[in-house]
């Protein structure tokens, strides 16, 4: 396969107008070409008698109804090549579109210089956090340590004190007692000793041995003596009754608060172990986060290689596809994209699918399951078969938005068998078989009416007489709708038959067969009224008196049903599908 394929662009400007914009105009020219087509197939028709009136021959034969739609065929299963990189990159290189590829190839080199700047500066960023941590590690074995100190020393304070109180308890209070007791003895005997030396001094004062003078003196001594004995057991009542309950008092204190320092110390010791864990731990996450960011980014510009993951032929994902606000660009060098976008697809040939748009008219006749037969002209005489899939459950947005008043509905067929000469995009046609009849009786749906609410048609009687007659619908396949009862092989019937002015109806004959859905009838052409001329066929004013009374959607109708008859080339009698093959 020829790897420098050239694709053309589908967004490219026609003449300075982009295709939605050509479809849009395009779309209004075949609208006022059926209008024209309609009113100058009314107005300029030579009048007939009613014995020239157009009839058809009922027939019995084989007949399919089918539901008719052209598509396209891609890949049902596919790889999906999207960017992963965040934000929008520019495209760098691109590998060319329908290029056979194997697995690994690189597809898509995009612009990865941002995020390399990006990667030098988060490095730095990294460098600082580790520094962080390391910091932060080392400070919490620091506290630890000061902690185990500081509870150490308050421990070694409180078992002081608590060895000060048992030691004041125990030794020094009883030893300050026993001096104070042997201080009041040794004063009271110092008195017994002053009162006898002051008694044998007084008999020697009288014996003249002694002076005056010497007695007063031992009389002084013998006061001093007392007055040390009052200061002595004056001590011992201050140390038992006031110095001993303080200095008990105080070393209890003293235990106390050597214990609740030590909680203090305990408990903030636990505060700084905690505090610098948690810092710790906050520096280590974020140590851990710019890790993160910094392989994050290093992923990123991984990614700016994208490689194909299986092996396949590529195809841009812009190929073919279209948007409201008209075709988008295909992709090439210099062409930003943002995350998540879509860029390559790798279809296999291994499983195809068709999809096409159904008509809401047709909706109901199709479900999941049904047979389909699928052409191409790009193969021609290959016939390939398949099944409805999937059927979506809402409108086709971009269809829905070209044309309001269009509802179509995408739907997946999965084709059957061998498709591998099959290549995604090539256009198809796809005719779902609804039912098939072999012998069935079957005639043109613009011939039956309604008649008060039910489907009738006008018999053609062997003199001419023109007679109305109720039947009973079948499906049809908007060409031909079959009869189940009210006619037999052989009668004619009128293809335009005539109804009254007032009896003009827009809407769908309903089909009484179960699971049957709209006929797809066309309105009547025209109706007998006394306005009409000898011919039957109604006259020029009257004509536009007519079109003047219906409504925007009846007129609409009315275009629709004209269009899909001209189209169709029903204004004789036709063949059924199975005759003109």
């Amino acid at each position: 396969m020829n790897t420098n394929l050239k694709t053309t662009n589908p967004n490219r400007s026609l003449g300075g107008m982009t295709r939605s914009r050509w479809v849009q105009v395009v779309g209004v020219l075949v609208v006022i070409v059926i209008v024209w087509l309609l009113v100058s197939s009314i107005w300029l028709r030579p009048e007939k008698d009613q014995g020239s009136e157009a009839v058809f021959v009922v027939r019995r034969g084989a007949l399919r109804i089918s539901v008719t739609e052209l598509g396209t065929l891609k890949s049902r299963d596919r790889v999906v090549v999207k960017s992963e990189v965040e934000g929008r990159t520019t495209i760098l290189w691109i590998i060319a579109e329908a290029t056979d590829v194997k697995k690994d190839d690189l597809l898509v080199e995009l612009d990865a210089s941002r995020l390399e700047d990006q990667k030098t500066k988060q490095e730095i960023t990294v460098l600082n956090a580790e520094t962080s941590f390391i910091r932060a590690r080392e400070n919490l074995a620091v506290t630890k340590s000061q902690t185990e100190s500081d509870i150490a020393k308050a421990k070694l304070a409180r078992r002081f004190a608590e060895l000060d109180h048992q030691k004041y308890i125990g030794g020094e209070y009883p030893q300050k007692i026993q001096e104070r007791k042997a201080e009041i003895t040794i004063a009271r005997r110092e008195f017994i000793r002053a009162q006898e030396k002051l008694y044998w001094s007084q008999e020697l004062e009288k014996e003249g041995y002694i002076t005056k003078t010497e007695l007063e003196a031992d009389e002084l001594g013998l006061e001093r003596r007392r007055l040390d004995e009052e200061l002595a057991d004056g001590k011992l009542v201050v140390l038992q009754e006031y110095t001993h309950v303080r200095d008990l008092e105080q070393l209890k204190s003293d235990v106390e608060q050597a214990q609740k320092a030590l909680e203090r110390v305990m408990l903030r010791t636990s505060a700084d172990i905690v505090q610098a864990d948690a810092e710790l731990k906050a520096k280590e996450s974020e140590f851990k986060r710019q890790e993160t960011i910094l392989e994050k980014t290093d992923d990123q510009i991984a990614k700016c290689r994208i490689v194909a993951p299986v092996a396949g032929m590529v195809v841009y994902s812009t190929t073919g596809r279209g948007s409201w606000r008209g075709n988008v660009e295909p992709l090439e060098e210099g062409q930003e994209v943002r995350e998540r976008q879509e860029l390559i697809y790798l279809p296999t040939t291994a499983s195809m699918m068709a999809e096409v748009k159904i008509h809401e008219s047709s909706l109901r006749k199709v479900h999941p399951g049904m047979a389909v037969v699928i052409t191409s002209d790009a193969l021609p005489g290959k016939v390939l078969p398949g099944k409805v899939g999937k059927i979506a459950l809402l409108p086709d947005a971009t269809m829905a938005w070209l044309n309001p008043d269009l509802k179509v509905f995408s739907t997946e067929i999965y084709l059957d068998g061998d498709a591998s000469e099959v290549r995604p995009g090539m256009s198809c046609q796809a005719e779902i078989v609804v039912e098939e009849y072999a012998d069935t009786v079957y005639v043109p749906v613009q011939s039956v009416l309604r008649v008060g609410g039910k489907p009738t048609v006008y018999v053609v009687g062997a003199t001419g007489v023109q007679q109305p007659r109720e039947v009973e619908l079948g499906l049809d396949n908007n060409r031909m709708v079959r009869i189940v009862s009210g006619l037999q092989e052989g009668e004619k019937i009128l293809l335009a038959p005539p109804l009254a002015p007032s009896e003009v109806r827009t809407e769908v004959p309903e089909i009484k067969q179960p699971g049957a859905v709209g006929t797809g009838q066309r309105e009547p052409r025209g109706g007998r009224s006394p306005e009409s001329g000898a011919s039957g066929k109604p006259s020029p004013a009257e004509i536009r008196k007519r079109m003047e009374s219906l409504s925007s959607s009846q007129r609409k109708e009315l275009e629709k049903r004209v269009g899909q008859r001209r189209r169709s080339g029903q204004g004789e009698a036709e063949q059924p599908p199975s005759e003109k093959q």
